[in-house]
């Protein structure tokens, strides 16, 4: 499981005291997000009682994308407000920083411009809620997305195992938030999903994220109803709401409409924009250029008329 936190810098007070191994997704002083989940201290009680019924959740999972059918006019406004919640990211081994500058070209005009123009939807100013890359290349993203208002997040803390020593992964925290990053994503071990997502926002995660993105499983529905309820219950008992990102084999548009009727279902409208929701993913984005041509034409078209990078 991976978490994303608001880095602040002094002189704003830290939060109630919790271990710094349980920091999840951290904003920093930079995004936009109007308010920090301060955490809380760590209730024990609270997270060995949790319980999950299994059999309910993945019942409840699997009707989750018959409840609720888009199509035509209405599946365009749901598949370009998903464009709005994409981490648009590049986590490769061999990313080179002109594949980085091509990714933030395309993050800040995510439709081709004809599409725009049928659409109807020049107007809007369309882009991706963030870009997500390594530590290096955090510098050249953020000069690349000045005055877009699109945040830079970075993946620190030893990314994608979290396993090098503590200090070290603190020190890359610091490191990405002088750098100019506005979210780091902080890598965490966990045995249960539910018990790992209450103790990440008693620790002041801003954002839990179902997984890295390299695991053999990664976002699987049945998890993110387990994650969605556990933020739910810490938002009635503390009032702080908390985001949820999705992230890790994400590459079709129906997987996008299946995240968003369970954030819709699950959590309410309010989670259904940028600030407390996201979709980690970088093929997601060619194939809803490929349904929203689509509708605009009647017809699909290759894969390399949507160019990624």
């Amino acid at each position: 499981m991976e978490t994303r936190l608001k880095y602040v810098p002094p002189p704003p007070p830290p939060p109630p005291p919790a271990s710094p191994e349980r920091a999840l997704r951290v904003l920093t002083a930079r995004s936009s997000r109007p308010e920090r989940n301060a955490g809380i201290p760590l209730d024990l009680d609270l997270v060995r009682a949790l319980r999950i019924n299994r059999s309910a959740v993945e019942r409840r999972a699997a009707t989750l994308p018959t409840r609720r059918t888009v199509k035509k006019e209405w599946q365009a406004a749901w598949l370009l407000r998903a464009i709005t919640c994409m981490d648009l990211t590049t986590l490769q081994g061999d990313d080179t920083p002109t594949n980085v500058l091509r990714l933030c070209a395309k993050a800040q005009h995510p439709l081709r411009r004809d599409l725009v123009a049928a659409l109807g939807v020049a107007d809007l100013g369309l882009t991706v809620g963030a870009v997500c890359v390594y530590h290096a290349f955090v510098p050249i993203a953020v000069q690349a997305l000045a005055r877009s208002g699109i945040p830079v997040a970075a993946v620190s803390t030893g990314f994608p195992a979290g396993l090098s020593p503590l200090p070290q992964r603190i020190d890359e925290i610091k490191a990405s938030a002088a750098a100019g990053a506005a979210e780091i994503d902080v890598v965490i071990t966990r045995a249960n999903v539910a018990r790992a997502s209450q103790v990440a926002m008693m620790a002041g995660a801003d954002f839990i994220k179902t997984s890295t993105g390299k695991e053999v499983v990664n976002a699987t529905l049945p998890v993110g109803v387990v994650m969605a309820r556990q933020i739910r219950d810490y938002h009635e008992r503390t009032g702080c709401a908390v985001g949820f990102k999705a992230a890790g084999g994400i590459r079709k548009a129906k997987q996008a409409l299946e995240w968003l009727i369970l954030m819709k279902e699950e959590l309410g409208d309010r989670w259904l924009r940028a600030d407390l929701f996201r979709l980690g993913a970088s093929a997601l984005l060619t194939d809803i250029e490929r349904q929203l041509e689509h509708f605009v034409t009647g017809r699909y078209s290759a894969a390399h008329r949507h160019p990624m990078v």
